[in-house]
């Protein structure tokens, strides 16, 4: 398992790095954790082929999370693509998804494409098998209009854990037990006392 961080930074881009873009290759097959609104730029800066990419798994629906998803989807429309592409993600993936690609790119939604989009809601803690792979989701804490997840991703007898934007949780165990690698969002504290989100 080929595990590859194209982006980790948070929503305003601080650093100058890449929203949350998680590549991981294994059994011949492609996926992303998360697809934030520059993963495509960051794809193309790594030599990732997102024709490549058989499917998109989504710990949350917040836009440095997802919302390079609709680019996915025209960039493939626009290249031909013929071989399915696989969104999972929190109940609701598949209306927000449309959702913000009627806002960038009215009319979108309606074209007929080449290849089938498939939409996946994940469950808490129900495997949900994805080509080779196996997702897990388990439920963590962070508002984002729809249950947030951490990921727990199985393959070949490797196993991911990734714990997507979340306070601490005793879930986060769960998630990353017996994991061969775990991935985490930092969590620190401001002034008030309140969580603010970034990536480590």
């Amino acid at each position: 398992m080929r595990v590859r961080f194209l982006g980790s930074g948070d929503a305003l881009g601080s650093g100058g790095r890449f929203q949350t873009c998680i590549h991981v290759q294994a059994a011949g097959a492609q996926v992303l954790l998360d697809c934030g609104a520059s993963s495509l730029v960051a794809m193309r800066r790594f030599g990732v082929d997102p024709q490549a990419i058989d499917a998109v798994v989504l710990s949350h629906l917040h836009g440095d999370h997802f919302g390079g998803v609709p680019f996915l989807i025209l960039d493939a429309q626009f290249k031909r693509r013929t071989r399915p592409l696989t969104v999972a993600g929190p109940p609701g993936v598949e209306a927000r998804v449309r959702a913000t690609m009627e806002v960038l790119f009215p009319g979108s939604t309606a074209v007929e494409r080449r290849f089938v989009t498939r939409f996946v809601e994940l469950a808490d803690r129900l495997p949900q098998g994805l080509g080779p792979f196996t997702v897990t989701p388990f439920p963590v804490v962070h508002a984002s209009g729809a249950p947030s997840f951490a990921l727990r991703l199985a393959c070949d007898g490797k196993v991911i854990a990734y714990s997507g934007d979340t306070e601490w949780t005793e879930v986060l165990l769960d998630a990353a037990a017996s994991s061969s690698t775990s991935t985490r969002r930092r969590c620190s504290r401001t002034a008030r006392g309140s969580t603010a989100a970034g990536s480590s």
